[in-house]
């Protein structure tokens, strides 16, 4: 069962108020599905060759939190992420590690599995993997040479013929005279255009292929995306997602094999999240700023990372800084520690802040100003008692697990594991010290209480003082 569950118990009715901006169209636009009450939709996963860097984090978390918004606003969802299984870096990387291709991708899926998770990522509905759709790439090939968008060269790879297709550059805006000046053909490489791209590669030694009509050899990637989403979602869909960087080539090019090949539309509406800068700066190995979730999670509970991401506009660049992060964790402290002092059991979901909710959210998953109503909530949490104090965490709570936030017992967010080496002092530490301090402040040691404050405050543990006694959480 999904975590949105709880919440689902009062799944509003399908809005047809949403808007998603639509980078093949360039504008927002009322979204409505193909088919009423249902959203296929595709997003194209990472190549498992390595660890999840954050701009993988951000395009999994971007798509969860427009899935979950999705079927929380009513729609039956059928998510499809793939997984690129096979390429130029998968099997460079296999040869410089001594290990089969198979042993190195089923590591780095394991390994992307148990970073999503601990991102709150929920799992998409489905994750085919290039290999196991050989055979709907090669009959999707088939087509391509059938209809005259495709050719086998004299070098046994097969290409695109780029010219047989005239929307190309449509989504990304470019032109085919401007792309054809700056492009370079390998002297091996037999296109009968520079801008061809391959969609079959002929065998090399010491390389994994497949059977096919033009010899062995194996995909090229563009057109492992075009088999897979077409085979699990049919010829048009409604959404296509990715980062800004696969807009040109990749998705430029699933377009025109898919629309060659099958003569459909391919896909309604189209979605890119922005970049994630490092510093100000682009996120890179070269320049030393380029990070992996692993990384970033030895600083950061998952949950912080999950904020952050979401607090920026998906389609806006988002800048990852020290600064930033340590933002996002007190904009989260600040929410649980409302939750803390509050009973959301026995309260009522409030329809108006469910409403203001989802205006922000039907125009293009505006989840900065849908986190506006959070800590609008959480303020008048602060203010209000009894069933009123209750019935604004509840609605809290509801609209937290929408984009997966603020479901965690307040105390375990505020008090949880330290996630520096250097914070040092556990639980039970802690309270021992609290205790000390409630004791010297007894006993009018006001020196002693405000020695053994600073202490743990050196430690990064921030002190409550209230009326039912000392409450603490970690900085």
């Amino acid at each position: 069962m999904r975590a949105l569950a709880a919440a689902e118990s009062r799944t509003p009715k399908k809005n047809p108020m949403l808007q998603i901006y639509n980078s093949l169209t360039r504008k927002k636009s009322a979204f409505e599905p193909l088919t009423p009450g249902q959203v296929n939709m595709y997003v194209c996963g990472m190549t498992v060759y390595d660890y999840c860097h954050l701009g993988h984090a951000r395009v999994m978390l971007v798509f969860d939190m427009v899935a979950r918004y999705l079927r929380y606003s009513g729609y039956d969802v059928n998510y499809v992420r793939n997984i690129t299984d096979i390429d130029d870096k998968i099997i460079t990387r296999a040869r410089e590690n001594g290990e089969t291709i198979g042993e190195l991708t089923a590591r780095f899926v394991a390994a992307m599995h148990e970073d999503a998770d601990a991102l709150g990522v929920e799992r998409p509905d489905q994750e085919p993997a290039a290999t196991a759709h050989i055979d709907d790439i090669t009959k999707m090939i088939e087509q391509l040479i059938a209809r005259g968008h495709a050719y086998v060269a004299d070098n046994g790879d097969v290409y695109y013929d780029i010219t047989s297709f005239e929307d190309y550059g449509r989504l990304s805006g470019k032109h085919l005279d401007e792309l054809r000046a700056g492009a370079r053909v390998e002297v091996q490489e037999s296109k009968q255009d520079p801008l061809d791209f391959v969609l079959w590669k002929a065998a090399k030694p010491d390389e994994p292929s497949w059977a096919s009509p033009w010899g062995p050899g194996r995909p090229g990637w563009h057109i492992e995306c075009s088999a897979m989403s077409t085979h699990c979602l049919g010829d048009y869909f409604d959404i296509h997602g990715g980062g800004m960087d696969l807009q040109f080539p990749h998705h430029e090019n699933e377009i025109a094999q898919s629309v060659g090949a099958t003569g459909q539309p391919f896909v309604k509406t189209w979605m890119h999240n922005g970049f994630v800068r490092v510093d100000d700066e682009k996120m890179s190995k070269s320049l030393g700023n380029f990070f992996t979730v692993r990384d970033v999670l030895k600083q950061y509970r998952p949950e912080i990372v999950r904020f952050f991401i979401l607090a920026s506009h998906y389609r806006s660049p988002l800048n990852y800084s020290g600064e930033n992060l340590e933002h996002a964790k007190a904009s989260l402290t600040r929410l649980y520690t409302a939750l803390r002092h509050a009973d959301a059991s026995g309260g009522e979901i409030l329809d108006d802040e469910v409403e203001r909710f989802r205006a922000a959210m039907d125009d293009d998953f505006n989840t900065p100003d849908a986190l506006a109503v959070f800590f609008d909530l959480a303020g008048r949490i602060n203010r209000a008692s009894g069933q009123e104090q209750a019935d604004l965490a509840a609605t809290l709570k509801h609209l937290g697990a929408v984009l997966g936030l603020c479901q965690s017992e307040p105390e375990a967010f505020l008090q949880g594991t330290p996630q520096r080496a250097d914070d040092a002092l556990d639980s039970a530490a802690i309270e021992a010290l609290i205790q000390q301090r409630s004791e010297a402040r007894q006993r009018k040691d006001f020196a002693e209480s405000d020695r053994i404050r600073d202490e743990l405050a050196a430690q990064g543990i921030q002190l409550e003082d209230t009326a039912s006694g000392t409450t603490w959480r970690r900085g």
